[in-house]
């Protein structure tokens, strides 16, 4: 199963790395910003279209910023490397895929606790029923929007590289299965 899973995660961080550097080549959310920005301030000419140039999004960005840079969450800013495909979405949706592939997905999770916002304490959740497949599927994806959030990646970029290490899970898992002897 540990094995299964790394290879998972190295071919899902093959892929992505393939299609950051010989398909993409996406800018990060930070750099086109700071062309908006450029632009804006008659620094630059990009060819940026004017929706994005004249949104509200902007707008609000130099309002609470008195820039159109981007605030960001990492204080040392956005990784160098292209934006799409991302790396981690790529290996969150191979892994999860992996898992959901072993694991019974319909299994109801018995007893669930959360923690009491006003105590900390552990308390019984009383929601619908928690099942494998969902919190597994609730792991994967916030993974991918933790990136986004942080101002990393745009949201296509970890919605489609979920897609994608869900591809690659598939390859591996059919690649194993003709292995097997029964």
């Amino acid at each position: 199963f540990k094995t299964l899973l790394v290879e998972a995660a190295t071919r899902a961080l093959k892929a992505v790395w393939y299609q950051k550097w010989y398909v993409h080549l996406r800018l990060r959310p930070e750099a086109f910003a700071g062309h908006v920005h450029l632009v804006k301030t008659g620094q630059r000419g990009y060819d940026i279209h004017g929706e994005a140039l004249h949104s509200d999004a902007v707008a609000r960005v130099f309002s609470n910023n008195g820039s159109y840079f981007l605030p960001m969450a990492f204080p040392e800013g956005s990784p160098i490397h292209p934006a799409y495909g991302a790396g981690h979405a790529t290996v969150a949706g191979a892994c999860v895929s992996v898992i959901k592939a072993l694991y019974d997905g319909s299994y109801i999770i018995p007893n669930p606790q959360i923690v009491d916002s006003s105590t900390g304490e552990l308390v019984p959740y009383t929601g619908s029923a928690l099942t494998v497949e969902g919190e597994l599927n609730k792991i994967g994806v916030n993974v991918a929007n933790g990136r986004n959030i942080a101002g990393v990646h745009w949201r296509t970029d970890g919605r489609e590289s979920m897609l994608m290490g869900e591809q690659v899970a598939l390859g591996l898992l059919q690649d194993t299965k003709r292995t097997f002897n029964e």
